[in-house]
């Protein structure tokens, strides 16, 4: 990782299926500075690596909000 950029574990409730998954991973993925987004439905979370210089974790959860889920 860059100096710009963090690792955010976020849990994200809402989540029962591959669908589910596609979504978070697919509207996270195209917010700007996104590196990667990937989901675990196991454990119902979402491990985001972002260069924070162009995108933050509340703006992160809010679009995870946006999509129908929950994210804390």
């Amino acid at each position: 990782m860059g100096s710009n950029t963090e690792e955010y574990t976020i849990i994200v409730e809402g989540m029962s299926c591959g669908h589910c998954q596609n979504a978070v991973e697919k509207s996270v993925g195209l917010l700007p500075g996104v590196i990667s987004a990937k989901v675990n439905l196991i454990t119902k979370t979402l491990i985001v690596e972002v260069d924070v210089s162009k995108t933050t974790l509340d703006e992160i959860k809010e679009t995870v909000d946006e999509a129908g889920f929950t994210a804390t």
